[in-house]
C-alpha cells in the first residue's frame, strides 16, 4: 500500500491471512454448537477464534506480513465473528436487543464506508481505540457464557462499556476517512 492506497496485486497467502480465514470459518461452526446446545465448546469455538485474531496481528507484524487483505479481512472476520456471538446471547435472553443493536448499526455502516472507501482505493487502518473496543467487547462476550452465575451482571456492564467505545472508535474512523478523502481530492487550481 503507498499513500493509503490499496495494493491489487499483492499475494495474500500467508499465515496472517490464512489464520483470518479460517477465524471466517469457524462462525458457522460456533452456530451449529450453539443451535445444537453445546455452548462451551461454542465458547472455545469463539475463544480459538479470538487467540487467532492476536497471533495474525502479531505474526503480520513481526514478520512483515502485513497485506491489504488482511487490513481489510481482518477486522472484517473479527466483527462477523462478534456480531455473530453477541446475536446468539440476545437469542437467549443473555444480552438486552439495544447494545446488539447499537453494535450491529456501527459494525454494518462502518462495513458500507469500507467498501466506499476501497471504492476510492484507501484503506484506514485499525486504532487503538477500535482494538481496545473490541478487547472489551470479546472479554464481554466470553463473560456471557458464565452469567447465569454471576450474582451482579457484570457482562452487561462489560458489553456497555464495550458498545460505548465501539462508539468512540466508530467516530474517529469516520473523522479519519474523512480526512483521507479531503487529503485525495484535486487541489483547486
Amino acid at each position: 500500500m503507498n499513500n493509503g492506497k490499496l495494493n491489487l496485486r499483492e499475494n495474500v497467502w500467508n499465515v496472517p491471512n490464512v489464520l483470518t480465514m479460517v477465524r471466517m470459518a469457524l462462525i458457522p461452526v460456533y452456530w451449529a454448537l450453539m443451535l445444537k446446545g453445546f455452548k462451551m465448546y461454542a465458547l472455545i469455538v469463539y475463544i480459538t477464534a479470538s487467540l487467532t485474531d492476536l497471533a495474525d496481528g502479531y505474526i503480520a507484524r513481526k514478520y512483515n506480513l502485513i497485506t491489504d487483505f488482511g487490513k481489510l479481512m481482518d477486522p472484517t472476520a473479527d466483527k462477523l465473528m462478534v456480531v455473530s456471538v453477541m446475536l446468539s446471547h440476545v437469542l437467549t435472553g443473555v444480552i438486552p436487543v439495544l447494545p446488539f443493536a447499537i453494535l450491529f448499526a456501527k459494525e454494518f455502516l462502518m462495513m458500507l464506508g469500507a467498501g466506499y472507501m476501497l471504492k476510492k482505493g484507501v484503506v484506514v487502518y485499525a486504532k487503538w481505540s477500535g482494538k481496545l473496543a473490541q478487547t472489551v467487547v470479546v472479554a464481554s462476550l466470553v463473560l456471557c457464557f458464565f452469567s447465569e452465575y454471576f450474582s451482579h451482571p457484570v457482562h452487561l456492564y462489560l458489553i456497555w462499556a464495550g458498545v460505548a467505545l465501539a462508539v468512540h472508535a466508530f467516530v474517529y474512523y469516520v473523522r479519519m476517512s474523512m480526512k483521507m478523502l479531503r487529503e485525495q481530492e484535486p487541489e483547486a487550481a
